[in-house]
């Protein structure tokens, strides 16, 4: 099988993009806090169903479809902006609501879903990580999926495990922690909308 892709470089780079801070890392951290690590680690299955749902469909349609129609590059980033401010909001609220005894965080699979979904990483992976032919041949699109996947299980629970590790309240206050991430998932949504609206 011809993969045509340096599997170095697809490692290297697939591991450093998932590693970096963005809205599904910063959304599970908050459910490694609101959960802890042993139930919020099912989320991650959520978190890849969304980036492969993602990629394939760029690479499939909307990697090549832009180049006719830019708007629908534009509407996908506008769209993953409006969500990213709706759970930031949502995020927020939740840390000042009533105290209730079996109150969960609001971070569940729905919502890590569509994040993900809407992850602007997902455009970079179909465009420039994924082996060129990844979406016209099977056998090179499994394996680019099955290597993948293989390194967002575990960055994704690194992020989730980080999240616990601060529940104690020792290093931050779960709360000022949680505020932070609403606040770093508007972050999020403000760029993707002013890259969105304003290309460079």
């Amino acid at each position: 099988m011809n993969f045509e892709f340096n599997l170095h470089v697809f490692a290297i780079s697939t591991f450093v993009i998932l590693l970096t801070p963005g809205p599904t890392n910063t959304l599970l951290a908050v459910a490694g806090l609101g959960l802890g690590t042993r139930r919020a680690l099912p989320l991650i299955a959520f978190e890849l169903a969304g980036y492969l749902t993602s990629i394939t469909a760029w690479g499939i349609f909307l990697a090549s479809a832009q180049y006719r129609y830019p708007w629908i590059g534009v509407s996908v980033r506008v769209a993953a902006s409006c969500y990213l401010a709706y759970i930031a909001v949502k995020t927020w609220r939740d840390t000042t609501a009533p105290p209730a005894a079996d109150k969960k965080v609001a971070i569940g699979p729905n919502a890590l879903f569509m994040a993900t979904l809407l992850n602007p990483k997902a455009l970079v992976f179909a465009s420039a990580i994924f082996p060129p032919h990844a979406f016209d041949d099977l056998g090179v699109y499994l394996a680019a999926t099955v290597l993948f996947s293989c390194f967002l299980v575990p960055v994704g629970a690194v992020w989730i495990r980080f999240g616990a590790a601060l529940s104690s309240g020792r290093l931050m206050n779960p709360l000022k922690l949680q505020r932070a991430a609403a606040c770093t998932i508007g972050l999020f949504s403000v760029s993707i909308a002013w890259t969105a609206l304003h290309p460079t």
